[in-house]
């Protein structure tokens, strides 16, 4: 049964989840809140936690304690029927080398189910927002890393999402692509789509409405970046993370 209500606010509590891995804590006691029209970056270096939260967040995990609640409109509902309306990002590349660009999106629209009008007004404005336009029978495999990434996002948003989970987008980018990327990304806010995404880029977190800073699995702050940063008397995420990250 699909869920209607989706069409307006999404929000998704994560609360007190811990997961443990043999000896170590891949996540330690962590609670946040996002909402829908809001891009959240999550913030922290390797072995910080974000996939393991991710993972969890999609069901690919079982957290070893607390809850993950998924909300439209205020009303909890079950995974099950919130999931069709996440689209997923993750790390590591998912794209098929020997697919062109064109080709990739219209595998995405048979595996999604887009009828024919629909996916022909989408297909045209994610090219022309990732500026793909002269690159279609380009094969994925023969991509800079740049628009590799772009493709990996047209290809999530063709579904019309009402959250998007991005792991590490702009992993090993260029800059200027990065900086492309971001651009992207914030168009795509427009939509009113929910909009998290992992990064360990100190430089990224004050481009993100909201921000969670993370480490070793626990949480060290969350909120608007310019605010938090004041809040504790730091003037850039490299000096937060130095001067909070040995705390315990």
């Amino acid at each position: 049964m699909k869920v209607r209500w989706l069409m307006n606010k999404v929000e998704i509590n994560i609360s007190n989840i811990s997961k443990q891995f043999r000896d170590v804590a891949a996540l330690d006691n962590v609670s946040m809140h996002f909402e829908t029209g809001k891009l959240y970056g999550i913030i922290g270096p390797a072995g910080a936690g974000k996939t393991t939260l991710f993972r969890i967040m999609l069901q690919l995990m079982r957290a070893g304690a607390g809850t993950v609640e998924y909300l439209a409109d205020g009303r909890a509902v079950k995974f099950s029927d919130f999931s069709e309306h996440i689209a997923y990002m993750p790390q590591s590349q998912s794209l098929y080398a020997d697919l062109s660009i064109d080709e990739h999106l219209d595998f995405f629209k048979k595996l999604y189910g887009i009828d024919d009008d629909e996916y022909r007004k989408r297909k045209q404005e994610l090219i022309q927002l990732a500026r793909l336009d002269k690159f279609l029978d380009r094969t994925a495999g023969h991509l800079s890393g740049g628009m590799y990434k772009k493709l990996g996002l047209m290809c999530a948003l063709l579904r019309s999402p009402k959250v998007m989970l991005l792991d590490e987008p702009t992993n090993g980018v260029d800059p200027i692509s990065r900086r492309e990327f971001w651009s992207l990304l914030h168009e795509s806010l427009g939509r009113g789509i929910l909009v998290i995404m992992t990064t360990a880029y100190m430089d990224e977190a004050e481009r993100c409405s909201e921000v969670v800073l993370m480490e070793g699995g626990r949480v060290l702050g969350t909120g608007e970046p310019r605010e938090l940063l004041a809040r504790h008397g730091c003037a850039n995420f490299d000096e937060f993370f130095l001067k909070r990250g040995g705390e315990k």
